[in-house]
């Protein structure tokens, strides 16, 4: 087999990732399906060697005549982003798994576990980001310095990457906005049943419409003023839209070049943007189950009356 030319991946590289070493969780199943990030992860990392000529935007070319080509670089940033988007789905997912507990009130010890997993998360994340930030503060240095012979780009990149690795703290991972995302829908949905819980308990003792009122007076939107379907919460002043509603007001003052007010009544946000918005799991499953609820209760009643009339 003929040896890679310079600047070229080698031909091992081309070699599926390996099994995981590093699932995420409690523990790795037989067949993990983090095994590309992870492998790709590595595969990426390993691609910035020791004398290797693979660091952004084409070649680049030295004092002393010698040429970097930055190209390498380029595709091995390109792999530790597309690592950072399944860190991300990892996330998303940990969030779902956790609001299932809650639903079905298995709320303590397992709701736990998948905080540490979001955690963990949190800092694979954070040592992606430092690396990729390494890289390219090594790339800038030398375009800015032009040394004079080509340097240890490895050292170079493993010396900053320290660095920033050095500054950590547990704080950092708080801080992430996944795992504050993670946090505030915990709160909510914890909120939203007990909530129903302290419903279930009161329509024993109030007029059953009286208590679906007011429960349901929560998920009303205040610019369509019908029950929400796709709630998203405005992470800048806390108010809840119905997603499609707020996205056609943002869009229709975009055009006209104008800033969008919270249809929230009494708020003083001025500047609501579609980046601010995120989807409101909690709420959402609090309305589905509100609904399924209705629906159990309409179909008791009308199978009592049914009976009823069979029976007269």
């Amino acid at each position: 087999m003929m040896a890679p030319s310079r600047g070229e991946a080698p031909a091992d590289e081309a070699v599926p990732p390996p099994a995981c070493t590093a699932y995420p969780g409690p523990s790795a199943p037989a067949s993990c399906r983090w095994q590309d990030w992870c492998g790709g992860y590595r595969w990426a990392r390993s691609r910035f060697g020791p004398g290797e000529q693979q660091p952004l935007s084409n070649n680049f070319k030295m004092p002393g005549g010698a040429r970097i080509s930055f190209n390498g670089v380029d595709s091995s940033l390109s792999s530790l982003k597309n690592c950072q988007s399944y860190i991300n789905t990892g996330m998303d997912i940990a969030t779902h798994v956790a609001l299932d507990l809650v639903e079905s009130f298995n709320d303590v010890e397992d709701v736990n576990t998948m905080e540490n997993v979001m955690l963990e998360y949190a800092a694979m994340d954070r040592e992606l980001n430092h690396y990729m930030r390494a890289i390219e503060e090594t790339v800038n240095q030398i375009k800015r310095e032009k040394p004079e012979n080509i340097p240890d780009l490895k050292n170079l990149v493993k010396e900053k990457f320290t660095a920033l690795e050095s500054t950590n703290s547990d704080s950092d991972l708080q801080r992430n906005e996944k795992y504050m995302y993670f946090k505030d829908q915990l709160k909510e949905m914890r909120k939203q049943f007990r909530h129903q819980l302290d419903n279930d308990e009161a329509i024993e003792q109030i007029d059953e419409d009286i208590a679906v009122t007011q429960s349901q007076m929560n998920f009303i939107c205040p610019i369509t003023q019908m029950e929400m379907k796709r709630p998203v919460r405005n992470k800048v002043c806390g108010h809840i839209y119905e997603e499609d509603a707020i996205l056609k007001i943002i869009q229709n003052k975009k055009q006209q070049k104008k800033k969008v007010r919270c249809p929230k009544i009494g708020c003083s946000h001025s500047d609501v943007k579609e980046s601010d918005l995120m989807p409101d799991e909690a709420l959402k499953r609090a309305i589905d189950s509100q609904n399924k609820q209705s629906w159990s209760t309409l179909e008791k009643s009308d199978g009592y009356a049914a009976a009823t009339k069979i029976c007269y």
